[in-house]
């Protein structure tokens, strides 16, 4: 249990990558965490697009306004979801969040990129061939981490927990 803590107090976003493949069956498994997650009704909405092509990413940060290192990544997982879901967003984040930290798990850093209400969304999805009920959730760029990313300012417990009340 506490090494599962450790993992979650220890993820930083990564936005550089060594030149390393990752392996099909790991993409394949840290999908499959993605595909486990909580939804809401268990309406499981979502659609998971995987890019390792390198010409694909590199179009992806083109499109995107802040993954310009996206590029640079091993592979790309696209989180999709279902328009018609009434919960197609939160159902989303937590697959997302599901991905994250399995990449986490296996040595594999991540950069969590919005991909909702996006003005980039419309290019990525004619490019990705994406049909038109889905929505894009997020874009989750991955890959080995160049460098060990360091802690980031965080709001203390004290600031942000309310006992009973606000």
């Amino acid at each position: 249990m506490k090494e599962f803590i450790e993992l979650l107090k220890t993820r930083r976003s990564v936005r550089a990558f060594i030149d390393k493949p990752i392996p099909k069956e790991v993409l394949e498994d840290i999908v499959d965490c993605g595909r486990l997650a909580p939804s809401g009704r268990n309406g499981q909405p979502w659609h998971f697009v995987v890019i390792t092509d390198k010409d694909a990413l590199r179009y992806i940060s083109e499109q995107a306004t802040y993954g310009k290192f996206i590029k640079d990544a091993a592979a790309c997982i696209i989180v999709y979801c279902e328009k018609d879901n009434n919960h197609h967003l939160e159902d989303g984040a937590a697959a997302t969040e599901n991905i994250i930290i399995a990449a986490k798990a296996y040595g594999i850093g991540t950069c969590w990129v919005a991909g909702y209400d996006r003005t980039y969304e419309q290019a990525i999805n004619k490019y990705l061939g994406i049909p038109e009920n889905l929505r894009m959730i997020s874009i989750i760029p991955m890959g080995y981490p160049a460098a060990e990313p360091r802690m980031p300012q965080k709001r203390s417990l004290d600031e942000v927990i309310h006992w009973e009340r606000y």
